[in-house]
């Protein structure tokens, strides 16, 4: 791989609509449309540039038909969180916001924290992600219908929203039908998958979420594994106040496939039941002994992954 210094950092603001394309030291920009023909125009101008490296804010899915297109054309590609970016803008004083002002921040951020590249995902990875945010959808539309069936009191209505529901429990079935047969079929997520399960408390859904919200898991040291999924403790302290340390920021999906496991952990995995009972025993809330957990069981998964064998009671963590 090149040396970083000699990268061109180009930052990408993404709307529905266009792209808005600055290149980090310049303070001329331009924007291209995201159909084929805009995302033809874009990647023939950044294969003009020495060493592209394109940054681009995670925007719940726009991004991703250029993401893959960048990768198709070996270009570098990092996807940032915008929290990042927007800390960033306000740090150096940035407080008007345009498409194009902010593509220019993103290469300026890009230029100066030089983040890492993604890898390009392979086609079972690409399939196992639609997959599972398919299933977010539906699960979340399924959440919605129930808490309306609740207040809902019209007969006619109320038999409406109990046909949806049924509805959105058959796509959930077949979502987690066609995920475990990815899984399971494919030699690329069989002996991840067989790691990950072998943890009580860990099952295929879990495993689902871990293996397509954090393909890094188990090449990551242990900081890196929490920091990426927003369950590493931040201070908040400041001169002579003392604050509950926090967590943010990282990938929430993958928090929140933690998040049940964990509660399955706490009564049915012996070490995770014990590490539980010994932070509520200290007097930690039920909520932050939970959290200590979640972490604790995604650094024994990291782990495992690594080492590359099933858990066992020794298993490092």
């Amino acid at each position: 791989m090149e040396p970083i210094s000699q990268r061109t950092w180009v930052g990408v603001d993404v709307s529905k609509n266009h792209w808005d394309v600055a290149i980090s030291g310049s303070k001329q920009g331009r924007r291209f449309t995201t159909d084929p023909s805009g995302t033809q125009q874009l990647i023939a101008m950044l294969m003009e540039q020495k060493l592209t490296h394109v940054c681009l804010e995670a925007t719940g899915g726009y991004e991703q038909p250029l993401v893959a297109a960048l990768h198709e054309h070996g270009l570098y590609v990092s996807v940032v969180n915008p929290r990042q970016v927007r800390d960033f803008a306000r740090a150096r004083g940035q407080l008007a916001k345009t498409d194009r002002l902010d593509a220019q921040i993103i290469a300026e951020f890009a230029a100066m924290m030089q983040p890492a590249p993604h890898e390009k995902p392979s086609k079972n990875q690409v399939k196992l992600r639609a997959l599972r945010a398919r299933r977010q959808q539906v699960n979340g539309s399924l959440v919605q219908e129930k808490n309306r069936l609740a207040t809902q009191p019209d007969q006619d209505a109320h038999r409406s929203i109990e046909e949806a529901i049924d509805f959105y429990k058959k796509q959930l079935e077949s979502l987690d039908a066609q995920i475990k047969q990815l899984m399971q079929t494919n030699p690329e997520f069989q002996q991840r998958l067989s790691l990950l399960v072998s943890v009580p408390g860990v099952g295929v859904t879990t495993a689902a979420a871990l293996m397509a919200d954090m393909p890094e898991l188990g090449n990551l040291n242990r900081r890196e594994a929490a920091r990426l999924a927003g369950l590493a403790p931040i201070n908040r302290d400041s001169g002579t106040l003392r604050g509950k340390r926090m967590i943010g920021g990282g990938r929430a999906t993958v928090r929140r496939g933690l998040y049940m496991a964990t509660l399955v952990a706490t009564r049915h995995n012996p070490v995770i039941r014990a590490f539980y009972q010994q932070l509520l025993s200290r007097g930690k809330t039920k909520m932050t002994a939970l959290t200590a957990c979640m972490r604790k069981l995604l650094l024994i998964l990291n782990a495992i992954l690594k080492g590359n064998k099933p858990w066992n009671f020794t298993s490092p963590s």
